[in-house]
């Protein structure tokens, strides 16, 4: 075999079984012996990236194509959101792709006849209750499976490769194609950037209420994605009014075209630039997220975040935005002694000024305040009608008034744990005339 002589796809990822699996093809003649006890652990390695992945089907074939939708090279990160590209690259994968087409439609039949391993055969027939993944979700779990389906079809090299392609432009490469948001860690050479595996698959149009604050944010959203001007975008106010959940709601929308969230708390602040300068030249739009993002009049860290998002030398890239979360408008803490006029600080207006200016660097700020009594009534309202409970509306609102007034007031957090109540406890507790449908 020949996987020596690959060229673009040479540094791959989990590689070690590939280079495995290609010794035994090549001495299971001479080496019978070795090869058995080998190959064993290559068929239990198989079976447990089934578990850690998710894949069903041909094992063999499904960690190929798993090699190669996560390889980042000149080629693939190129190709990521695009589709094809021109120039001589295309002759260079087209050369791998014939090897690993190789690979792809070996026959294992004289092999496992040769060391009377049989057992092969769970691997290339291999059935899962359901999609489940450790390492992905559940519609890119399916679609690697589907894609090494899709190469079994394929009659020649380049109809491998173009499949391969395709597969680029529209999920994309690597762990920025394959997952929706992502966090840090901070290492010494610079920032880690992990997927975040299990995002709440949250819609906006599961948030009740705020039409005009979720409009606003679609409109910048929709502006970013499509590679028009768009703005920082603090979302602020009440505790429990969705701002948070808009955000999940948009890394879920917007991941189809090309849209990716990477999560960074206060304390990561120092990681920023190593983060933004991982991310500035991919084709994807990426939306740095803070969240609950406020500082005391004593902390300084907000000087390096105003750099960061507009003031140092370097260009905020354009495939960048920051959005964040906070109870706060201005971000600061402010204090009256802040507009005093006999205070230890000679210039007043510059104090000011100073904890005005980052809060001025975010183009679009969303209110998002607390609803109405009616306004929370109707939250309750739909969230019971979308769950199920069977329960009359004049007691649904009397047992969510009493709730709210010991539960943390009018919000559409609150109006959600009444109703996961009612779900749970809720009836069994005795609500009056509670009963849940089925």
């Amino acid at each position: 075999m020949r996987q020596q002589e690959l060229i673009v796809y040479r540094q791959l990822e989990d590689g070690a079984l590939l280079e495995e699996m290609a010794w035994i093809m090549d001495h299971y003649g001479e080496n019978r012996y070795d090869c058995i006890p080998r190959f064993y652990e290559c068929i239990y390695k198989l079976l447990d990236l089934a578990g850690t992945y998710g894949f069903r089907g041909n094992l063999w074939h499904c960690y190929l194509a798993n090699l190669l939708v996560n390889n980042e090279n000149s080629y693939s990160r190129s190709c990521e959101c695009r589709g094809a590209v021109p120039g001589t690259i295309n002759d260079a994968v087209l050369h791998d792709i014939v090897i690993f087409k190789e690979f792809y439609d070996y026959d294992f039949g004289p092999l496992t006849e040769a060391l009377g391993v049989r057992e092969f055969a769970l691997a290339e027939h291999y059935e899962n209750g359901s999609y489940e993944s450790k390492v992905y979700n559940s519609r890119i779990c399916r679609r690697i499976c589907e894609l090494a389906e899709a190469f079994c079809r394929n009659n020649t090299p380049r109809e491998m490769k173009d499949t391969l392609t395709e597969f680029y432009r529209e999920y994309g490469v690597g762990k920025f194609g394959l997952h929706k948001s992502f966090r840090i860690s901070h290492q010494e050479g610079g920032a880690l950037i992990s997927p975040i595996l299990n995002i709440a698959h949250v819609k906006l149009s599961d948030l009740v209420g705020y039409e005009i604050p979720k409009q606003k944010l679609i409109d910048n959203t929709e502006a970013f994605v499509s590679g028009k001007k768009a703005n920082n975008c603090l979302l602020y106010g009440d505790a429990g009014t969705g701002k948070s959940s808009c955000i999940k709601a948009i890394a879920n929308e917007y991941y189809d075209r090309g849209l990716r969230i990477i999560e960074v708390y206060r304390h990561q602040f120092q990681d920023l630039n190593s983060v933004i300068g991982q991310i500035k030249n991919r084709n994807y739009k990426f939306i740095i997220y803070m969240d609950d993002l406020s500082f005391e009049d004593f902390e300084t860290e907000y000087k390096y975040l105003k750099a960061v998002i507009e003031g140092g030398l370097e260009r905020k890239p354009e495939n960048v935005l920051i959005y964040a979360t906070s109870n706060r408008r201005h971000l600061i803490r402010e204090n009256y002694g802040d507009k005093e006029e006999i205070r230890e600080d000679m210039h007043t207006s510059d104090t000011v000024q100073e904890k005005l200016s980052l809060v001025a660097r975010f183009g679009v700020t969303i209110y998002f305040g607390s609803p109405t009594p009616k306004q929370f009534q109707e939250i309750v309202r739909v969230l019971a009608g979308r769950n199920g409970i069977d329960m009359p509306e004049e007691e649904l609102l009397l047992a969510a008034n009493k709730w709210e007034l010991s539960h943390g007031g009018l919000s559409g957090r609150t109006a959600q744990q009444f109703v996961d109540y009612l779900l749970g406890a809720g009836a069994e507790q005795g609500w009056p005339g509670a009963g849940l449908k089925g």
